[in-house]
């Protein structure tokens, strides 16, 4: 802490390219507008058997996982860290 001024961490997101529940060309733009300092990493997260079942998205350290792509987005929204 310097001045004053608290340093705030970049989000960490991570998303899956194997995942049959998003579509990396559609939720990617769409995290980025949610979250623009974000770090997001896309690759497997050997998160296999969910993956399979439900859409997931890791933000700041929790697996958030939901039917469909949309309610995935919803949940992550909820743990984006703000400025």
């Amino acid at each position: 802490m310097r001045d004053g001024k608290t340093q705030t961490m970049a989000n960490d997101i991570r998303i899956c390219d194997k995942c049959r529940h998003i579509r990396i060309k559609t939720v990617l733009p769409r995290l980025r507008q949610l979250a623009p300092d974000a770090d997001i990493r896309v690759g497997c997260k050997s998160y296999c058997g969910p993956c399979k079942r439900s859409a997931f998205i890791f933000v700041n350290g929790r697996y958030l996982t939901a039917s469909t792509e949309d309610e995935a987005l919803e949940k992550a929204a909820k743990f984006i860290k703000r400025a």
